[in-house]
């Protein structure tokens, strides 16, 4: 017999190659059912030096957990696509795989061909896809909408951390993603800042209007806080540089050396006074204002021996990101000469003062004038505290940008899941021959959500399941499940929503992934065995 493949490869053929990727599915869905929802569980991963990390977010999970299974680690590469698109629904995403995969089994096992339940798959999909668009709440200007906004932060948001910061933050959130809008222009997260200080606690974290740098400035006598400030965006070198051509200078006395020294210190002291007159000419005793100067390139000690003999906060090799921000969210223009320097180009803020943590330093710049740039200064005693609050944070941003730009949402808690499930029930009906099957599976697959929901919240399943899907029946409104007693609730009412594009996405790769990992009749794995690969 002549063999076409490399004798060392691992070959496996038909029905292995399907357990293979049906235990793969089925072990991550394992692995990842009990974080979800508000009463899901936490995970502690440690890593190979000890550090810990305690989470429940599905995307922080599947990127931290080395997955070793080829198939397996295809699922949880999808599940974060989707998380990167969309900021949320990973472990969904995971579970529906997983459930669609263990049901297939039966069928499998029952002599049933792959590729007819892959097309009962497709006609449910996109029936799905269309029950989706009726199903959705549409939220026409939703960026002023603040009480539904915050109703989708905080659904997000209580699956990822402890409900009482869950609710604090999702005000954060709303009103972050709110500062940064600029009216007819795309929303870019990157304008919000997320920086954290350990300190105080995790309550402690709020959201400042302005911005917070971590530096402060280089001087012992420069004042530590200011009030109704002037503030100059530069990127102007301030220090003393060698010339590029190598010269030798002869001096016969110590006056001819101290004119040499001035001279060369002269070029840099000149833009130095042009800020300070700058400073003298729109601060005066009158109006009481003060002056603070951020720059991106350094300054030297000379200059900031000059600048804070005048008052002048100023703090030196600023951070690029923060250069960008920084007129956003005081105004005026980020100038690179200090020449022909005037009011227009100076921002505003009420306040800036210095904040000393152990050896770090921060600068707080606050009360600025139409801002479209902020700081959620996130705070906390412990690492792993401020690793899972960031995580949360940059979820809850990205689930309020998502329903601004879909101006749509979706009913929670399950309803989504509990609707499509009924209406497949009926749309199986109409659809002859066996793909009517994987019609049939792809509904029961929905229920996984209800059901994981239920099971983490310490309920009894089959029956609360049961009454649930009956009241959906029965109603034909939107019908989620209640973490606290399992029965049925109006999650409209109740202010639970997701986002429409997550659940859109959702049906867009799970089934379709599914799909291509039953449809698998070999797996070929060059020269290793598959079972030392696990």
């Amino acid at each position: 017999m002549v063999t076409v493949v490399n004798s060392k490869a691992d070959v496996l053929k038909a029905t292995q190659a399907l357990a293979v990727n049906l235990n793969a599915a089925k072990g991550l869905q394992e692995v990842m059912k009990s974080n979800l929802g508000p009463r899901g569980t936490l995970k502690m991963l440690v890593g190979g030096a000890g550090q810990i990390k305690i989470t429940k977010d599905g995307h922080v999970l599947l990127g931290e957990m080395q997955i070793q299974h080829p198939t397996a680690s295809m699922i949880a590469r999808a599940a974060t696509a989707q998380d990167d698109m969309t900021g949320d629904g990973t472990t969904t995403s995971v579970m529906f795989i997983g459930e669609l995969m263990k049901l297939a089994e039966v069928c499998l096992a029952e002599g049933l061909h792959p590729r007819l339940i892959a097309e009962g798959f497709d006609l449910a999909r996109e029936e799905m896809m269309k029950f989706l668009d009726g199903f959705k709440i549409p939220v026409p200007n939703a960026f002023n909408d603040r009480e539904k906004l915050v109703c989708v932060a905080r659904t997000s948001l209580r699956t990822k951390i402890a409900a009482s910061i869950a609710d604090q933050m999702s005000e954060v959130v709303v009103d972050a993603v709110r500062c940064i809008k600029k009216p007819e222009q795309a929303l870019d997260l990157n304008m919000v800042e997320v920086l954290h200080m350990k300190n105080k606690l995790v309550t402690d974290t709020r959201l400042i209007k302005g911005l917070v740098l971590d530096h402060g400035a280089r001087h012992p006598d420069m004042p530590k806080r200011l009030e109704n400030c002037y503030i100059l965006t530069c990127n102007v070198s301030l220090e003393y540089e060698k010339s590029e051509v190598n010269a030798g200078f002869f001096y016969s006395s110590a006056e001819q050396r101290d004119k040499l020294a001035e001279s060369e210190r002269k070029f840099t002291d000149d833009k130095v006074r042009k800020i300070v007159e700058l400073k003298k000419k729109v601060c005066t005793e009158e109006n009481k204002k003060s002056f603070v100067v951020i720059n991106q390139k350094g300054i030297d000690p000379p200059s900031l021996e000059m600048l804070a003999h005048e008052g002048i906060i100023a703090l030196r090799r600023a951070k690029r990101r923060n250069m960008e921000r920084l007129p956003l969210a005081v105004g005026g223009n980020a100038v690179n000469s200090v020449d022909d320097l005037d009011e227009d180009d100076l921002g505003f803020a009420e306040v800036v003062y210095e904040q000393t943590l152990e050896d770090d330093k921060y600068t707080f710049i606050e009360g600025v004038k139409n801002s479209f740039s902020c700081t959620v200064l996130i705070q906390g005693s412990t690492d792993h505290s401020i690793a899972q609050l960031k995580d949360a944070v940059r979820d809850g941003l990205r689930a309020v940008q998502n329903t601004i730009e879909d101006e749509a949402v979706v009913p929670g808690a399950g309803a989504f899941e509990l609707a499509g499930h009924v209406h497949l029930e009926q749309f199986k009906r109409t659809v002859l021959g066996k793909p009517r099957l994987g019609v049939e599976l792809f509904g029961k697959a929905l229920l996984t959500v209800p059901k994981t929901l239920l099971e983490n919240s310490g309920m009894d399943v089959q029956e609360k399941l049961l009454t649930v899907v009956a009241e959906r029946e029965r109603k034909g409104t939107p019908v989620g499940v209640s973490i606290a007693t399992g029965d049925p609730i109006d999650p409209v009412m109740e202010g639970i929503f997701d986002n429409f594009s997550v659940k859109k996405s959702l049906l867009g790769l799970a089934p379709v992934l599914a799909q291509q990992l039953l449809l698998v009749d070999e797996v070929i794995r060059a020269g290793k065995s598959a079972n030392a690969g696990g």
